[in-house]
């Protein structure tokens, strides 16, 4: 019986210290987790322009949203850039694992090279390419116009801004992508090929019935990353072309930055968020309920 009680003192002493362990991520949380989403949930009934006191609104702020055309026109570009962007990101990423699934040299430090952009400051790489879109001495139209062909106004024409934000972020978030689809290369059976190939598939029927199936885990998980990052865009029109042209690129985020730090009103761009947020959840729920029985989720 003694022994059991000082088992007992000494596990309740642990647990006290157990206690200090967690406080740190238990503050993180309260301190910037916690207490911005309790905050935002109260501005979204409230007008607040940070100088004056909060003015009580109520459900005015929903009633702005559901006529705002703007906002409804930043929902349609950012859907317009993921159609362009989540399907190259998983081209792309899937052919490079590919080529680095295979026995080639360097393949360290190729893998290495891939994922460099997503380590790269993301405003760093946006500057960098505008550079290379500058329609006047871009490293891109002069390559074209070396070949004799005209200039491209990347980022002035409203028909191409999105598609030349789209195709740099897709260079700079690749990186993560093909880490897992390489991963998930990794982890298939290499029996499944051999039998395979036995009974006379080529490497194309191997790919089509062996590895994408193989691969359905992998891909939700790219599309899901892929659509959460794509909602958040907000950099890459920020710096490259601010919404424009004819607000071609405004995106959702950029259009909710600009109503809370440009206009300072801040109980919309509440409301705007906590409907982007839902918005983002609902698309990822149907991806998941469309994907994942495909994955066998």
């Amino acid at each position: 019986m003694k022994t059991w009680t000082i088992t007992a003192l000494r596990l309740k002493g642990r647990d006290k210290g157990s206690y200090w362990l967690v406080l740190p991520y238990v503050l993180f949380f309260v301190a910037f987790v916690a207490y911005p989403l309790l905050f935002s949930l109260i501005l979204v009934f409230h007008r607040w322009n940070v100088v004056s006191p909060m003015e009580w609104v109520g459900l005015k702020n929903f009633v702005r949203l559901l006529q705002d055309p703007q906002f409804f026109r930043s929902i349609v570009n950012t859907l317009i850039f993921l159609s362009i962007h989540i399907p190259l990101q998983i081209v792309i990423a899937l052919c490079l694992a590919l080529l680095l699934n295979a026995r080639i040299r360097g393949r360290g430090f190729f893998r290495a090279v891939y994922f460099l952009p997503v380590v790269v400051s993301g405003v760093a790489v946006t500057l960098l390419w505008q550079q290379l879109y500058s329609y006047d001495y871009g490293v891109l139209n002069t390559i074209l116009r070396g070949l004799g062909l005209s200039g491209l106004p990347w980022l002035i024409d409203r028909t191409l801004a999105m598609p030349s934000i789209a195709l740099m972020a897709t260079w700079k978030n690749v990186g993560i992508y093909i880490v897992l689809f390489l991963a998930g290369l990794q982890n298939i059976n290499r029996e499944l090929y051999e039998a395979a190939s036995i009974d006379g598939a080529g490497p194309g029927r191997q790919f089509l019935h062996i590895t994408l199936p193989q691969l359905s885990p992998a891909t939700l998980v790219v599309v899901v990353l892929s659509t959460i990052g794509g909602f958040s865009l907000f950099i890459e029109p920020y710096v490259l072309t601010g919404g424009g042209p004819m607000q071609s690129t405004l995106s959702g985020m950029l259009y909710i930055y600009n109503q809370a730090f440009y206009f300072n009103h801040m109980g919309y761009a509440a409301t705007l968020g906590v409907v982007y947020a839902l918005l983002i959840f609902g698309v990822v729920l149907l991806q998941r309920k469309v994907l994942g029985s495909e994955a066998g989720e």
